[in-house]
Order: structure tokens, then sequence, then C-alpha cells
């Protein structure tokens, strides 16, 4: 049988890229899924967060192996919209298993010339959006008394980086969030880990190097720093690092960070 017959998970930021390929692995290994995403373009950064379609495609994509997909469009900023994702999950599937806290948006900035707008953004999405997800899923975890929360970090969630301070930021408040949430849930049984990965080639990489007047391969031999000789890892290498923590081999894991850097952080 499948690792995650009978499981649930909800991932944010789904249409594209790690969200899209952790909802296909999860979904090869039994599990049903509620998709939320934004579907339209943001003002901060200016690149396309997903292109028509792409979450229908997921869907087909999903119940072509068998299992169920329920689409939610909506911010993860809106709690309203977070709300209302949580209602379909379990109007559809009755629980929620497994939340992957992965929406998230990168942009160079120097300290200077940051704009309150580029920082309200970056750390609205990238932390306030993980907190307010993760306030309308953990009362059903809780019920359940199981369930397991994965936050996609960084690199950066555990370093700096130039040019990007506001990122930084952002992504090491989720390496707190998930240290205390760990703490705060253990009673309830549910696990709660940070993953950080290195590069990773999606389609972000093709916005972020547009915005900088440069190619995806440009950018990653400007920041390079993996001990691999690789410029990126793929979002296949992510998802299969979820399932893992996700899964019950990973049972008595809860409130550490896992990376998934290419030797990075080892220099």
């Amino acid at each position: 049988m499948p690792e995650f017959t009978g499981k649930v998970a909800l991932i944010t930021g789904t249409a594209r890229g790690q969200g899209r390929s952790t909802a296909i692995a999860l979904a090869r290994e039994g599990a049903d899924v509620l998709a939320f995403d934004l579907g339209k373009k943001i003002e901060y950064p200016a690149y396309a967060c997903q292109a028509d379609g792409e979450l229908e495609s997921l869907k087909s994509e999903i119940e072509a192996l068998g299992r169920k997909c329920v689409i939610a469009l909506g911010d993860v900023r809106d709690g309203r919209a977070v709300s209302a994702a949580v209602e379909a999950a379990m109007a559809a599937f009755g629980r929620i298993d497994i939340l992957f806290n992965n929406a998230g948006i990168c942009a160079y900035a120097e300290v200077d010339k940051m704009t309150d707008t580029e920082m309200d953004a970056m750390i609205d999405i990238n932390l306030k959006g993980p907190m307010i997800v993760a306030r309308h899923v953990v009362p059903v975890m809780k019920a359940q008394n199981s369930g397991v929360i994965i936050n996609n970090s960084s690199v950066m969630g555990l370093r700096g980086g130039r040019r990007l301070s506001h990122y930084a930021a952002s992504k090491w408040g989720l390496t707190g969030l998930t240290k205390s949430w760990a703490i705060e849930l253990a009673p309830w049984n549910i696990r709660v880990v940070s993953i950080h990965p290195t590069g990773v080639n999606t389609p972000m990489n093709d916005g972020l190097a547009a915005l900088e007047g440069k190619t995806p391969t440009e950018i990653a031999e400007a920041s390079a720093g993996n001990l691999q000789p690789v410029p990126w890892i793929e979002s296949e290498d992510v998802a299969e690092l979820v399932l893992y923590l996700a899964s019950e081999k990973a049972r008595f894991i809860t409130g550490g960070q896992f990376v998934i850097d290419a030797g990075l952080l080892s220099v």
C-alpha cells in the first residue's frame, strides 16, 4: 500500500515549482491534495506567479494518479481565503494530515534602497502567511491528535545574503516559528519541521533573473556556493525530502531544520 494512502495534504503555492512537484509526489504515494495558490500576478515581485491553466493541469495530473485534488484560490495573507480553503479541504476529505507551507517570494533589494512596500510584502507573504495558514489548520490537527507541518524556509533561513536582507529575515523568522510550534504542538502529536533548500530550478528563477536583466544560469553563477558542482537542485529533490519528513519514518522528528543545499552551508 502506498505510504500516504488515506492522508490529506494542504499545500500552498501549488501551481508551480516545489509545491507542484510535492503535490504530485504525495499523490503518487496515495495522498489527496488541497492545492492552494494565488492564481494571479501580485504587485511585488513583478514576475508571474503562474500561467493560465496550471492549477487545472495539476488537478488533472493528480486525478490521473487515482487521487483527489481540490483547488482553492487565495492569498496566504488573506485569512478569509485561507479559512475557505481549510473548509473546502474538510468538506472534501474530512481531515488534513500534512501542511506544506510552501508559498513564498524572493527579490533583491539593497538595504538603503528597500521600500516599505518591498519589506512588508516579503515579511507578510513569507512569514505572516505561514502563520495565518497554520492558525487555521492547527485546530483541525489538534482535533485529530495528529499532523505534520513542514515549513519551506531556505538556506537564507540559516545564513545571510547580499541584497537579500528582507528575504533572509523572513526565512529566519520561519525557522523560529518552526521551533516554537514544535514545542507548543507536541502534546497533540503534531510534528513541525523546516526545510532549507539551496537555489531550486523553478519558474521563479526565470522571473527573478528577468527582473535583474540576466539569465537564471547567470544568477546562479553569481551566487555560487554549492560544494557539489550544480547551479541548483530540482523541485523533485525538495519533494523527496518533504515526503520523508511527512512519513512515519520520521515520526520522532520534530523541531529540526533540514538542509538540502548541495553543500552550500558547509563552507
